[in-house]
């Protein structure tokens, strides 16, 4: 099942999104629990922020890891230094592993980029074991991103073609409240507790935030890259207004909530 993710290069999805994947990464682990001597999969390891998170547990077993693009496993696979851990390029929607292989899944945004997204909780749920952990975030891009979202809302006081592309955006797979809650439970799983988790996504300048995504990075550079030279340098200044808010260019800080849930395996 493809991913709606837009990807560019492994350098630029880690500084548009992986390094606060690596800040989201402990809380979710935290939410989802970890015993001595699990064997974890990482479904959506991205270039790797939750597996390598994981594997500064000592106790873990195993650590295996995939993700539908082949850059991101690639750029994983090359920072791997951990014998538990190993990464493979894989269909979420048709995960290459047995039956109840793992003690727990878990998912690091990815779920909102998989347009049958209740078809990967199901098969996260299948390869875990009985009594078993399935666990998941995703971000939410309507109320809980204002970085984002500045992004988008300023867009389309510009170019009434991002209006569509915001609607999307904001409401991607499993980002309603309670709707990860209802797919976990739609899918067999017990025990589901729904919550959110924070982070601040600080930024050293404007270039910093917009950088990344001015070179097409992500769903929102997609966007940004295929507007025309004058739409997109009034878009530019647009958005450096905004992120500047009136002071002068230099570091900024957001407040970014995750959706997260979790679920026990029957």
């Amino acid at each position: 099942m493809p991913s709606s993710f837009h990807v560019e290069s492994a350098d630029g999805y880690e500084r548009l999104m992986g390094r606060w994947s690596r800040k989201l990464a402990p809380m979710l682990i935290d939410f989802a629990g970890l015993a001595d001597g699990d064997r974890v999969l990482d479904v959506g390891c991205g270039t790797g922020s939750l597996a390598f998170t994981l594997a500064q547990t000592p106790g873990l077993r195993e650590i295996a890891a995939i993700d539908y693009s082949p850059v991101f496993v690639e750029a994983a696979k090359r920072a791997n230094t951990d014998p538990r851990i190993s990464f493979q390029q894989a269909d979420a929607c048709s995960l290459p592993f047995e039956d109840g292989r793992f003690d727990r899944a878990i998912s690091l945004l990815m779920l909102h980029f998989v347009p049958e997204a209740g078809k990967a909780v199901a098969e996260m749920a299948r390869v875990v074991r009985p009594g078993g952990v399935v666990a998941a975030a995703v971000w939410d891009h309507y109320g809980g991103m204002s970085n984002m979202r500045m992004l988008w809302d300023t867009a389309v006081m510009l170019d009434e073609d991002a209006l569509p592309l915001r609607r999307r955006y904001c409401f991607q797979p499993m980002m309603r409240p309670g709707e990860m809650k209802e797919t976990f439970i739609a899918q067999g799983l017990s025990d589901v507790e729904e919550t959110s988790l924070l982070v601040r996504m600080d930024y050293l300048s404007f270039d910093d935030y917009w950088q990344p995504i001015a070179a097409g990075e992500g769903p929102l550079g997609r966007y940004v890259a295929g507007l025309e030279p004058d739409k997109k340098k009034a878009v530019d200044a647009a958005i450096r207004a905004a992120y500047e808010a009136g002071e002068p260019d230099g570091p900024r800080s957001f407040a970014s909530v995750a959706w997260a849930c979790r679920g026990r395996v029957a």
